[in-house]
């Protein structure tokens, strides 16, 4: 097998390790589009990467976490409605991403491998990257399950019986810039966050507990990324964007066959 076959499978496995047991939190709690919202910042960090001239995924992590951190914060206290807020942010990160990163290399730069990924050119940084991510992700949701699936499904009830609610919501946006960092390597800014919500969505209908949503997404997640990077070379089409259109099908088939099913 090709090496670099086998650096894709692992980096795209490792991304669906940790996207997928998170995007379940995505999921119960309604953060998809913030989760847009905020990967769209990862662009600025690419372009911040290129000026810096150093790798992108620091610097991306940095400016989500900053972005995450900031929308968490502001619509707390904002009048303008939420869905409002995020798609104004969404959009003007997007833009100013756009110019940013193509100004610095003065349009030069290989726009669309930053913006849909590019799976077949991980080297063995990205892979670093990857799973020492990963695995700090993984542990951290692993250590504060609880608390956080508590303030999932009853925010106002886990903070009256002591949850730190604030302290969780800043613990789970840094998660979630990480796992977005790191999925930029794969699928890119624009897919990062289906990467997150479709293996959740897959997985609801067939799970009866939290703790079996979380192992269904993932399952899902690595059906994905094999099957994705099999579609890929069998039709000559991008990596990235095919393992989110075999998750996309594979969620859409799953609410189409259970409706009415049970769901954690």
């Amino acid at each position: 097998m090709p090496s670099f076959l086998v650096y894709s499978l692992i980096a795209g496995f490792g991304v669906a390790a940790v996207a997928a047991p998170l995007g379940c939190f995505v999921v119960w709690r309604r953060l998809a589009y913030m989760g847009e919202a905020v990967a769209q910042a990862g662009l600025l960090g690419v372009a911040l990467g290129l000026l810096l001239e150093t790798d992108q995924t620091a610097p991306s992590f940095v400016l989500v976490a900053l972005t995450g951190l900031g929308l968490a914060a502001l619509a707390r206290h904002t009048v303008v409605p939420i869905d409002s807020l995020l798609g104004l942010v969404a959009h003007g990160l997007l833009a100013l991403g756009v110019i940013a990163t193509l100004s610095i290399r003065s349009g030069s730069v290989d726009l669309v491998g930053y913006l849909f990924g590019d799976i077949f050119a991980v080297t063995t940084n990205d892979l670093v990257w990857v799973l020492g991510g990963g695995a700090v992700v993984l542990a951290v949701l692993v250590w504060l399950w609880q608390p956080l699936l508590r303030l999932a499904i009853h925010p106002e009830l886990a903070e009256a019986e002591g949850v730190p609610r604030a302290r969780m919501d800043t613990v789970f946006m840094l998660l979630l810039a990480v796992a977005i960092a790191v999925a930029i390597k794969v699928v890119g800014v624009l897919l990062a966050v289906a990467f997150l919500i479709m293996p959740a969505v897959a997985a609801r209908p067939f799970a009866r507990t939290p703790e079996a949503m979380a192992v269904i997404a993932t399952l899902v997640a690595w059906f994905g990324v094999a099957a994705g990077i099999a579609l890929s070379f069998a039709q000559d089409v991008p990596g990235g964007p095919a393992i989110v259109l075999v998750l996309a099908t594979a969620a859409i088939g799953a609410v189409l066959a259970r409706p009415q099913g049970r769901r954690a």
